[in-house]
């Protein structure tokens, strides 16, 4: 069985995205739904790999969940973005809680430059995430977190 997962994993995260309704699809697969917290995660890998100046697979990342973080979603999100995988030991889920009052905090750095950069993501966004999990559908999800602002910080770190 788990032969089998890492092969779907593998084949999946080697046909990249490249519009929403691909992005959907994948995330579907991967994660078994669309909540709002997947393209918050696609969102912020690749705003990283824009920052970082780096491919898919160039990358390392590190997720901290909340100390009341629901579910560390955003992760599978980043995954799909980045290509970073547990199993190659590029995707990283730290028994460290995030610092502060926030939701979840991802470090994602390039492999070959040592850059990095953090991204934390505030307590104050899961309630517009919630309320879009319950009120739109997975395009209506997707296209509300690519538009919107103030849903996570960067810097580097």
């Amino acid at each position: 069985m788990r032969l089998l997962v890492a092969t779907f994993l593998c084949f999946a995260l080697n046909a990249q995205a490249q519009t929403r309704e691909e992005w959907i699809a994948l995330g579907e697969k991967i994660h078994g739904g669309f909540g709002a917290f997947i393209p918050l995660g696609i969102r912020i890998g690749q705003d990283a790999l824009r920052r970082l100046e780096a491919a898919p697979r160039e990358v390392a990342v590190t997720y901290y969940d909340g100390e009341k973080t629901p579910c560390p979603c955003i992760a599978d999100g980043v995954m799909l973005a980045t290509r970073a995988s547990p199993g190659q030991g590029t995707l990283r889920m730290a028994p460290d809680k995030a610092a502060g009052d926030v939701l979840g905090a991802v470090v994602v750095a390039h492999r070959k430059t040592g850059r990095n950069v953090r991204y934390e993501i505030p307590r104050t966004a899961l309630a517009r995430v919630g309320e879009w999990n319950k009120t739109l559908d997975p395009v209506g999800r997707y296209d509300a977190v690519m538009a919107a602002e103030g849903l996570f910080s960067a810097r580097p770190d």
